[in-house]
């Protein structure tokens, strides 16, 4: 019996660093499983979209996939966009088994990983000593996922024994730039930015520059194409291709 096929569903971006570092972490897990089937597919800006890639499965003879959602929190994304397009694919191909697994959030490798991105910046800004982080996400209209990413930057900070705020490229505040003021105006000098990002983009650009305009003096690379991602991954996909199995009766 042919393993279901893993789908790595991304959000996409018009900015072509993004689909670029999600065919990265395509190949990372291709290389951790030769044996499956992996693909990509994205919800917006960028081709092929999900409902391609089951018609490019369907040819090949495929009969169940795991969708796993390459996205950080259960946003908007996660709750509406990735069960819609699932749901369309599906439609389009009823004989396809399919089964959705939880976006890849945070677990601990998550935070190994921000650690790794924020050092490489600070030895590139040759910076020695800290007095406060500022974690940067996206941001989201639903608060739920705000005080999801907050809880994220606690347990950074915590691990560090130093302050560690929040902030938001889009929707919610405060932005980078009012964070690291914040700082700033309480007497700390040495602020630094970890990036709470898949891949690159104009959000995290901007995100970036506001920062070091305010005073921070380093700001990391997103988490990027990396093999602990590509763990995550495939671990997702392994129990979502369990709970396919059915149950004796």
């Amino acid at each position: 019996m042919t393993a279901p096929a893993l789908v790595a569903l991304a959000h996409g971006s018009r900015d072509p660093r993004s689909a670029a570092t999600v065919r990265e972490m395509r190949a990372q897990v291709r290389a951790l499983r030769p044996d499956l089937r992996v693909e990509v597919a994205f919800l917006d800006h960028c081709a092929p979209s999900l409902a391609m890639v089951f018609d490019r499965l369907v040819r090949a003879g495929f009969e169940e996939a795991v969708v796993v959602p390459l996205l950080l929190t259960d946003a908007f994304h996660a709750r509406v966009d990735v069960p819609t397009a699932v749901q369309a694919a599906s439609r389009q191909h009823p004989g396809v088994r399919v089964r959705a697994t939880p976006v890849l959030g945070f677990d601990q490798p998550m935070l190994e990983l921000l650690d790794v991105r924020l050092r490489t910046a600070l030895r590139a800004a040759r910076v020695r000593e800290l007095d406060g982080l500022v974690l940067a996400a996206a941001g989201s209209s639903d608060s739920l996922a705000n005080r999801g990413v907050a809880r994220i930057a606690r347990q950074w900070g915590l691990r560090h024994r130093l302050p560690t705020l929040v902030a938001y490229a889009s929707t919610a505040p405060p932005a980078t730039g009012e964070a690291v003021r914040a700082y700033r105006a309480n007497g700390r000098r040495h602020i630094a930015v970890g990036s709470y990002f898949l891949a690159p983009g104009r959000l995290l650009d901007r995100a970036a520059e506001l920062a070091l305009e305010a005073g921070a003096v380093a700001v990391a690379e997103p988490l990027g194409a990396d093999p602990r991602i590509a763990r995550l991954i495939v671990g997702r996909y392994l129990v979502g291709a369990v709970e396919m199995v059915p149950l004796p009766a």
